[in-house]
């Protein structure tokens, strides 16, 4: 089997371990051989934070190069942009609407771009995006957004959504596994 891309790709503290996590764990149950490489930029600072997840029936380098990308899941939109060149051709990218400004903008030294999943649109690109937030806060808290995505990711695996909720119940603290699937599915569009 071809080996598999996956980068997910947020601002710190959004999650995108747990997600990374929660990816790994159904992929392992599948019996496939699964690496995962964490890159925390500047995450306490609300920084860049990268996870890579590869999969196949032998995987030997746990990173992703420029092209390969199979799947981008973004937390936020200017990081879906920012990370559209590892994409390989035909790859999709999954993204959630959310606008968090970086630091320059923050600082005034720039300005957020406008409509940067249009031009990444008109460049080609599979982009299926959602407003997480919203659909977090139907699930009962804001910060189940990396689960929302997930569930829209787990739409495009061949893998019974009854697998992903039961690596879901491993991996999610017992109190909050409710709230959890709750996310997922409403992610899956259920």
């Amino acid at each position: 089997m071809k080996t598999t891309n996956i980068m997910i790709v947020g601002v710190g503290g959004q999650g995108s371990l747990l997600a990374s996590k929660l990816l790994g764990h159904v992929l392992i149950k599948k019996g496939y051989d699964v690496k995962v490489s964490e890159v925390h930029g500047m995450s306490q600072r609300g920084g860049s934070v990268v996870t890579y997840v590869r999969y196949g029936d032998r995987v030997y380098s746990p990173l992703v190069t420029a092209g390969e990308a199979d799947f981008i899941v973004s937390f936020e939109k200017l990081e879906a942009a920012r990370h559209a060149p590892m994409l390989r051709l035909g790859g999709k990218i999954v993204v959630n609407t959310q606008q968090i400004d970086p630091m320059p903008v923050i600082t005034g030294a720039a300005s957020y771009p406008e409509n940067v999943l249009n031009e990444l649109k008109e460049k080609g690109v599979y982009v299926d995006e959602l407003d997480a937030l919203s659909i977090a806060a139907q699930a009962g808290s804001s910060k189940v957004v990396n689960i929302v995505l997930m569930g829209r990711l787990s739409c495009y695996f061949p893998f019974s959504k009854e697998e992903w909720i039961s690596a879901l119940e491993e991996v999610v603290a017992p109190k909050f596994v409710e709230m959890n699937k709750k996310a997922f599915l409403l992610g899956r569009g259920e």
